[in-house]
């Protein structure tokens, strides 16, 4: 696939300050003026002002500049707009009202964590020694963006916006949802309908579950009003999760072990439309997670900041 990973997003929220300090405590490295690293990724997140919350620019990385032609013509062949340079281009998804750049950028290549013994029935991996993961005293770094989760107003229009005019691949559905890859992760941009554009969440891996557990414990204390939905594991995509809000109103979720699909001859995409939709195991589903608590106020414009 010449798309290869999520590379950053710029996040609009009307009161920076709090938000900044937000993805401080959530583990990404502070860069100044608004933007944040990953451990992996690099520069991955610039937070900005804005009215209301919202997702300003999703910036995906291709190979060389050839993979822009083909993207160009693409959108061509759609009669949508871009405007096109050398190592970028750029359009905006109708739906969602997000800009979408693609930039020529390197890939990356990640350390692997080292495998942990693990003890289970009939298998002593560890004798004599406590699991390593207790002993972790660290503070959680997100290793790299994910993916991100956008409402959309037309659903339909903004997967063939990613799809047919991008390149982005289907991995599976849930009624008025898709989640789509531009890698080799399950998903990378889940486009759902909603009555208005915004920011679901957005997602970072870490290393294992165990970090899953540490990073939503340590943002949590002190900060009750963070949590959202977790400790859980999804059925579609696979992955462990914990879902935090930050003072915006955005989600922001760590993750692992996610499905990873490398040979796309391989993967059937499914459509899911019972609990597994959702969820395999972990706490009900909150209805704040389903339909934000501002919702309404996003749809009338009530807690735009000037």
């Amino acid at each position: 696939m010449p798309l290869h990973r999520l590379a950053r997003i710029t996040m609009g929220v009307p009161h920076v300050d709090a938000t900044h300090d937000y993805y401080a405590d959530f583990g990404l490295t502070a860069l100044g003026r608004g933007r944040f690293a990953s451990a992996d990724g690099g520069e991955q997140l610039k937070i900005v002002h804005a009215a209301r919350r919202r997702l300003d620019e999703l910036v995906v990385a291709a190979d060389d500049a050839d993979d822009l032609g083909r993207i160009g013509a693409a959108l061509d062949r759609l009669e949508m707009p871009y405007v096109r340079d050398r190592h970028c281009l750029r359009a905006v998804d109708p739906g969602t009202d997000v800009t979408v750049t693609v930039e020529v950028r390197p890939r990356i290549v990640q350390r692997a964590a080292a495998p942990e013994p693990c003890n289970g029935p009939g298998r002593v991996e560890r004798p004599d020694g406590r699991a390593p993961a207790v002993l972790r005293e660290d503070a959680v770094r997100p290793r790299r963006l994910g993916h991100v989760v956008l409402g959309s107003t037309d659903q339909a229009a903004s997967q063939w916006f990613f799809t047919e005019g991008l390149g982005f691949k289907v991995s599976d559905l849930v009624p008025g949802a898709a989640f789509l890859r531009c890698s080799t992760d399950h998903h990378n941009v889940l486009v759902q309908q909603a009555p208005v554009p915004f920011l679901h969440h957005s997602s970072w891996q870490v290393d294992d579950v165990d970090e899953v557990g540490r990073g939503a414990t340590r943002m949590l204390a002190g900060h009750p009003e963070r949590h959202v939905w977790g400790l859980g594991r999804h059925h579609v995509g696979s992955n462990f999760f914990w879902y935090l809000k930050d003072p915006a109103g955005n989600f922001a979720e760590y993750f692992a072990d996610m499905d990873c699909i490398v040979d796309d001859q391989l993967w059937t995409p499914r459509v899911w439309e019972d609990a597994r939709s959702l969820y395999s195991w972990g706490p009900p589903v909150p209805p704040s997670f389903l339909e934000p608590e501002d919702l309404a106020a996003l749809m009338t414009g009530a807690h735009d900041a000037s």
